[in-house]
């Protein structure tokens, strides 16, 4: 019979990883020989909850949001990126016909349709100054497509500027009750860090935590273990060790979980298994609240 992944976790805090369709995953997370196409009912039974990446490719079709329904229960939830025709090709202007087929099209998942991320591009310094560091144009765009979209689906905000993490973001977000993502991104300041500097970062009715790690610097880490001999797969087992930040992350999400359904999703390029960042951050909470 197949186990849970996770040790039991307060019904408010949902753990689960960024995509479920890594073959490197089989043997470490699948049982070996599992079918592509099984992949998603096998995560279904081991997690709530996933955060699927490929939407984010491309519009998903009928036939594929149909299968991801067929195949898990009721009770799961599929939390959605929102194509990257939104946020980046038109960053947020004239999407109304893309956005509407989105929206019908992933209804067919009944309830197990969850969030909506937007997750938006990090803009260079070299790219445009004045931009990198205070969001205007971002701004001006999203406040125009909140006043129409925002009471529409339970979207999530997601951006990487850090200098962009200022009152006037936060108070349009919390305006129309869309939740600001909170991201472990190398670009971006801790919620821990936030709250020293007394930033009210819960702009909506739910949370949204994403792991996300330096894609460039685990791959590199990666490559070399692999040329090394000490590693066969890219993603197969948790390649760094992230216990000092996650136990911080802990820490700081107690409040948040608290308050409100918090939904936190694992990454590979977190810490090289995203799996394994799950399961340790469960077991790490279990321990620094005094659940065992």
């Amino acid at each position: 019979m197949q186990q849970r992944w996770l040790p039991e976790l307060p019904a408010n805090l949902v753990l689960g990883c960024s995509s479920f369709s890594w073959p490197d995953w089989e043997g470490a997370f699948y049982p070996p020989g599992l079918r592509p196409a099984d992949r998603i009912g096998w995560y279904s039974r081991s997690f709530d909850a996933v955060e699927v990446d490929a939407t984010f490719y491309r519009l998903p079709t009928a036939r594929m949001v149909s299968n991801w329904a067929l195949k898990t229960p009721e009770t799961f939830t599929l939390a959605l990126k929102v194509p990257q025709t939104v946020t980046h090709e038109l960053a947020l202007v004239g999407t109304e016909g893309i956005l509407a087929e989105f929206l019908e099209t992933t209804a067919l998942l009944g309830p197990r349709r969850g969030p909506l991320l937007l997750q938006f591009p990090y803009v260079a310094k070299a790219a445009d100054p004045e931009e990198y560091e205070t969001g205007r144009r971002f701004l001006t765009n999203l406040q125009a497509w909140l006043e129409t979209w925002a009471g529409v689906a339970p979207w999530v905000v997601e951006v990487r500027n850090a200098a962009w993490l200022r009152p006037a973001l936060l108070e349009l977000l919390r305006a129309h009750q869309v939740p600001l993502a909170l991201t472990a991104y190398y670009t971006m300041p801790s919620l821990a860090a936030l709250q020293r500097r007394g930033d009210d970062v819960l702009t909506g009715p739910f949370a949204y935590v994403r792991f996300l790690g330096d894609r460039h610097r685990i791959d590199r880490d990666i490559a070399a273990a692999i040329a090394a001999g000490e590693r066969q797969k890219p993603f197969e087992s948790l390649l760094w060790d992230r216990e000092r930040e996650l136990r911080e992350w802990a820490e700081a999400l107690l409040p948040v979980v608290s308050r409100m359904r918090t939904w936190s999703f694992y990454n590979n390029h977190y810490a090289g298994f995203g799996p394994g960042s799950a399961r340790q951050f469960a077991r790490l909470w279990r321990e620094i609240h005094d659940l065992d």
